[in-house]
């Protein structure tokens, strides 16, 4: 009984250790998030903007935002879905398609330290690019530059922010209100931060389960 009693409290120790070392639940993440755009208003995008290929007629938003470590706590885009709206006017043309971008660089209390966001309110555009475009690509075509760093991560959108790529903040540094929509991918580079502690939660239980095996087999 003793055995497994130290087992158990083993684990414990563990699982608690484990809590200590990962702060990552409790921190926010400064990033350009992605989304799908519908008459239903904006879903969290399954794919990154590199491999998302929008048909004509799609409505696609980016949000620049300090969120916590979950795709159903980032911000949404602030201007509605509407392809209309934004593409209206462009007729369209035989081998390419028409994409209407939602570009919202978020609010200054969001923004990294010195730099300002360059829009108060979300900027819209009407990409027209090839049939096989990416989003990727119909976003290059309305808002230059873009930046990416080594993993595919979109970094900045027209130059903003000027430094950074999905940085790591103190808990409650200027995190924007959290919308319903989740996705379980993190922009681009697939994954959420927070993969590791799940990870570790498991091998803890696999340690308890194990310690627990070994005291009632010596008790035999």
């Amino acid at each position: 009984m003793r055995r497994r009693l130290r087992a158990v409290a083993l684990a414990l120790g563990i699982t608690l250790a484990l809590s200590a070392a990962t702060p990552a639940l409790a921190a926010g993440y400064r990033y350009w998030s992605f989304w799908d755009g519908s008459a239903g208003g904006w879903s969290y995008a399954t794919q990154g903007p590199s491999l998302a290929r929008p048909a004509d007629g799609s409505v696609q938003g980016f949000r620049f935002s300090v969120s916590k470590d979950a795709a159903a706590q980032a911000a949404q885009p602030r201007a509605a879905a509407d392809f209309e709206a934004v593409c209206g006017a462009t007729a369209p043309t035989e081998g390419s398609k028409r994409v209407a971008l939602v570009i919202d660089f978020g609010v200054p209390e969001d923004a990294p330290t010195g730099d300002t966001p360059p829009d108060a309110a979300p900027r819209t555009a009407c990409a027209q690019v090839a049939s096989g475009a990416t989003t990727a690509e119909a976003l290059a075509s309305v808002a230059k530059p873009l930046r990416y760093n080594s993993a595919a991560l979109l970094c900045a959108i027209s130059g903003y922010p000027k430094q950074g790529c999905g940085d790591q903040v103190a808990d409650g540094a200027g995190q924007s209100a959290a919308p319903t929509p989740a996705q379980s991918a993190a922009p681009d580079s697939g994954g959420s931060p927070s993969a590791g502690l799940l990870a570790g939660i498991a091998a803890v239980a696999a340690l308890a389960a194990a310690g627990v095996w070994q005291s009632r087999r010596r008790t035999r």
